[in-house]
């Protein structure tokens, strides 16, 4: 090994390093300010119609967000983004609350989830192994669970709505396995996208755990 190699090689692990460094970063920073947002919106009580129009804000900021990632206002929008999407729990947050157990099903939800994303990002981190070969099969199966969700609003049937959890339970412990494996492996170097990414694998695992959880509750 040459010497050039050497340090093309070192300079890729910092690289790579930095960009570790400042999607958690960001991340953990997001995700405390969405949870703060959420909380703001369990206090005001908010409807299921302000539910939805904030998810589909949030929907609309997502794009801005990809769209000014490269960009110095890329920070502004992602918190934007987060927050308003944790704000959009409220209504769901405050249906589950007032279950019994409530508080302690959301803390079950959430411990659950961060121990799945912590487990499964250490996994990734530490053996550096490739998992672009699940793409094909996580975006299928995401359209599938998508358009299973859209025909359940209308059927309300409660074992499908049990079935669309679980998969996007599954799909996200296989996303969270390979977006953390294309920042490892080089395959995204922007660390909004990056965070945005992990940002929406956490947060939709909380979501389908929740459901999942207090369906028999509920």
């Amino acid at each position: 090994m040459n010497q050039q190699t050497v340090y093309s090689s070192r300079a890729s692990t910092l690289e790579v390093n930095k960009m570790l460094k400042n999607t958690y970063m960001l991340l953990s920073m997001t995700l405390a300010f969405s949870a703060l947002c959420a909380g703001l919106a369990m206090a005001l009580n908010i409807s299921p119609l302000m539910s939805l129009g904030l998810s589909i804000g949030g929907l609309i900021l997502l794009f801005v967000t990809l769209r000014k990632a490269e960009g110095a206002s890329g920070i502004f929008w992602i918190f934007a983004f987060t927050g308003m999407q944790g704000a959009s729990l409220g209504y769901i947050l405050n249906h589950y609350l007032a279950l019994a157990n409530g508080p302690s099903l959301i803390m079950q939800a959430l411990g659950l989830t961060s121990a799945i994303f912590v487990g499964l990002s250490f996994y990734a981190l530490t053996t550096k192994k490739d998992f672009s070969f699940l793409r094909g099969f996580l975006f299928a199966g995401l359209i599938v669970m998508i358009v299973a969700g859209v025909v359940n609003i209308f059927l309300g049937n409660s074992m499908l709505f049990m079935v669309t959890n679980a998969g996007i339970a599954l799909l996200m412990t296989g996303f969270i396995l390979f977006d953390t494996s294309r920042i490892v492996n080089g395959g995204e170097t922007n660390y909004i996208r990056a965070t945005i990414s992990l940002y929406l694998d956490f947060l939709n695992l909380f979501i389908a755990l929740l459901n999942l959880l207090g369906a028999n509750r509920d």
